[in-house]
């Protein structure tokens, strides 16, 4: 018998912005002490206000939405608010909201948009929009890619349902967004009914905030969503 075929070994040198990432992602998890809570929150009202806005002409999208529902629960929440940079935690009254991009070339950034707190649903998607688009001309500034003060990463087009985002350092917080799944649930009547849930993973820094505050605003995120109105 011939011997099979050798195998083919691609190489790919990590270098350039794909090096920063791997630097990045490997000092977040050498310097921060990392917790991630795992939840899920019926989305129902929040898909519900979705097609309310569009009936009204105003598009939106599922993370445009949860970046309102977010920034609702930080302002109850300010303790996962801020960056922990070295023996000083800052604490900040303005949400600079960090959104993860996807870039093509497998590279990833997560710029900042000031002062999010103040915008309303159609100035926070304006926002995101001309940040992706800037984030593909690589005109991001230095101050979007370093300023933020919490972070979202969404992956909820896929079929992850949960997983570990690791922290944008020096930031103490960052939230993970699953994709949606319709589950059995019991309604009032005692009927069996199907509601569309939302997967949500809150990693914090545990130097920063400890585990039960954590969870108390985590919480609060998935009443946020589960009483959603615009």
């Amino acid at each position: 018998m011939s011997a099979p075929p050798a195998a083919v070994t691609t190489v790919v040198p990590l270098r350039g912005m794909r090096a920063m990432i791997a630097e990045k992602m490997v000092r977040s998890l050498a310097e921060a002490a990392q917790l991630t809570h795992h939840a899920s929150a019926d989305a129902s009202r929040l898909l519900a206000a979705r097609a309310t806005l569009a009936a009204q002409g105003v598009k939106t999208s599922v993370e445009d939405l949860l970046m309102l529902a977010t920034l609702r629960m930080l302002k109850a929440h300010p303790e996962l608010n801020g960056r922990l940079e070295g023996r000083e935690l800052r604490l900040s009254s303005q949400v600079d909201l960090s959104v993860a991009i996807a870039l093509p070339g497998n590279l990833l950034v997560a710029p900042a948009i000031f002062g999010a707190e103040a915008l309303d649903i159609a100035a926070l998607r304006a926002a995101r929009q001309d940040l992706a688009a800037r984030a593909r001309a690589n005109r991001l500034s230095v101050s979007e890619m370093t300023g933020g003060t919490f972070c979202i990463s969404n992956l909820g087009l896929t079929r992850v349902e949960a997983f570990t985002p690791i922290l944008n350092t020096p930031q103490i917080g960052i939230l993970g967004i699953g994709c949606t799944r319709e589950r059995a649930v019991r309604e009032a009547d005692g009927a069996i009914g199907l509601r569309p849930f939302i997967g949500l993973s809150l990693t914090f820094d545990h130097r920063a905030i400890d585990g039960a505050p954590a969870a108390a605003a985590l919480t609060t995120l998935c009443h946020e969503i589960e009483d959603f109105a615009p």
